[in-house]
């Protein structure tokens, strides 16, 4: 594989190949809910029709790359531009998709070296180019939309040729990898050796190790492995004013920590081109286990007692009544879904509330843990169903964004968000955030359909993950968005959570980041960057320095 190429396709998600259909059923529920437009067929436009702003690159600059990295690695054709030109959040996904794409790099660069990437900002630096980071290219926050705000020119580096697992160190149980590494390739080389990172976003098959680190990603499993930013050790970052190289130690009392100023940094204040991550050995053992809870609350309480008492499963998730429903009329048929249902009924559950666990380690571990959760889940009214239900999730548990593309084909919105907060607030922050996106899009005449789980347990609380549809008001599909957005950050923030749990923040939610922190902290980032990025050139317009793009 040209591992210059991107691994998406270019207006939507994923490869070609794996797009389904809406199952009559969720299509039904759909249509009772939020309304389903009839005889739409919208599907994107053809590569060629994708309207770019006309390149403005200087010669001068051009050239120096050229001398860098060579005529080959440095390109400005029009599928490689439109290929970086926009992340798959649902605005990038309606601008892809329709050809006007107002904004995209100028140039796309090929470094081969951590060294290439500090010569790159120096060069960038010194001819005032803004700079985009791309790794896998799977933001969903306008992470990597190429705004250039007071710049003429802007280059996107891509980390795709950064693709080397440096090290494993079986003894320390880390690894030392670049950037470009993508997940499946980087579980092929730890698996290979009986080891696992343990890390798996949704988008783990196209996204790499410095996007992870960059947004400080929660992977499906974090529960039991942890979030990537837990598991940093040491990382090198190329900034316009040098490099900094911070060691690999377990630990340490140096002042405040300064993996976490770059962990989560987006871009803005330099390139991450290695990281060094804690990793652990596979499991010998893996079991799955699924209930029903008769609400939300039931099941919250099972999971935080499971979390508080140190069972600490490895994959935990709770759908709410929404979310069960929706899986129910998508995953399976009409005949298991009623079977299912009066079954339920029977037990007392009419509005069930699905949850997955699955527990890895020693055989003896495995069931022993599975044993206790199975004890508390009875505590708080659980309907056991045997591990069916987990399995099925598991098969389908990267698949999900695909659904997303044939909606928008279909003339539905469709767009995710999510959360945390503490558990004595789950509840009340679900159910403000539901009901103002559904007020949001319902005064704009498109009822919306709102779907929430619960995933990533900590002692204190866990995140909560929103999907939301609605019918596309056509012609006002932006301002649609908008609606929803804004109600769903103002909730968040105003009921006590989070502007983002593991999406990062980008340009869509850098609006919230002072009313989550307070002005300070964001001046405090922007004096930080100020010190190794004087000109402003790292991914403008994300994270301390949002546009008003809301």
């Amino acid at each position: 594989m040209d591992n210059t190429q991107p691994r998406m396709r270019w207006w939507g998600w994923g490869e070609d190949g794996h797009d389904g259909p809406v199952k009559p059923g969720a299509r039904a529920m759909l249509t009772d809910v939020c309304g389903w437009p009839e005889g739409v067929d919208n599907p994107p436009v053809a590569l060629e029709d994708v309207h770019l702003p006309e390149a403005d690159l200087p010669d001068a600059a051009r050239a120096r790359f050229v001398e860098l990295l060579g005529e080959e690695y440095v390109r400005g054709d029009h599928t490689t531009r439109v290929s970086h030109a926009a992340g798959r959040s649902y605005p990038d996904l309606l601008r892809l998709r329709s050809g006007d794409v107002p904004y995209a790099p100028d140039v796309v660069l090929y470094p081969a070296t951590s060294e290439d990437v500090d010569q790159l900002l120096a060069i960038c630096h010194e001819e005032r180019i803004a700079v985009v980071p791309f790794g896998g290219g799977t933001s969903v926050v306008g992470g990597i939309d190429a705004l250039r705000p007071g710049f003429r020119s802007c280059a996107c580096i891509s980390l795709a040729r950064l693709d080397q697992i440096v090290s494993i160190d079986e003894e320390s149980l880390t690894a030392t990898v670049q950037a470009g590494v993508f997940g499946p390739d980087l579980e092929k080389r730890l698996q290979a050796k009986g080891f696992t990172l343990g890390h798996f976003p949704q988008s783990f098959e196209f996204s790499t190790v410095g996007g992870w680190v960059a947004t400080r990603s929660a992977g499906q499993q974090s529960t039991g492995y942890g979030r990537i930013d837990e598991n940093v050790f040491g990382l090198r970052c190329s900034t316009p004013a040098g490099v900094v190289e911070l060691r690999s130690t377990p630990a340490s009392a140096a002042g405040p920590n300064p993996r976490q100023v770059f962990v989560g940094s987006e871009g803005t204040l330099g390139i991450i081109t290695e990281a060094t991550l804690r990793i652990k050995r596979q499991p010998a053992s893996t079991l799955w286990d699924a209930w029903f809870f008769p609400d939300f609350a039931s099941g919250a309480a099972a999971l935080r007692l499971m979390e508080q008492t140190g069972l600490h499963p490895d994959i935990a998730r709770l759908s709410d009544v929404n979310e069960t429903a929706f899986g129910l009329a998508q995953l399976g048929s009409e005949t298991q879904r009623k079977g299912l249902m009066a079954y339920l009924k029977v037990r007392g559950i009419k509005t069930p509330c699905l949850m997955v666990l699955r527990y890895d380690g020693t055989a003896s571990e495995t069931k022993a843990r599975k044993s206790a959760g199975r004890w508390i889940a009875k505590k708080h009214k659980g309907i056991s169903i045997g591990s069916t239900p987990a399995t099925m999730w598991e098969k389908h548990r990267f698949s999900t964004p695909y659904l997303r593309d044939q909606l928008l084909t279909d003339g539905m919105l469709v767009d995710t968000m999510e959360t945390s907060t503490p558990w004595s607030n789950v509840e009340a922050l679900h159910d403000s955030i539901r009901f103002e996106i559904e007020q949001a899009l319902t005064d704009r005449g498109t009822p919306g359909f709102v779907l929430c789980h619960i995933s990533h347990l900590y002692t204190a609380g866990c995140s909560l993950y929103y999907t939301v549809f609605s019918e596309q008001q056509i012609g006002e599909e932006m301002e649609q968005w908008k609606a929803l957005k804004t109600a769903a950050g103002d909730a968040m923030i105003a009921g006590g959570g989070t502007i983002t749990h593991h999406h990062g923040c980008g340009a869509d939610h850098a609006p919230w980041l002072p009313k989550e922190t307070g002005e300070l902290w964001p001046r405090m980032l922007r004096a930080a960057k100020a010190e190794i990025d004087p000109a402003g050139i790292m991914n403008p317009g994300k994270v301390m320095n949002g546009p008003d793009a809301l």
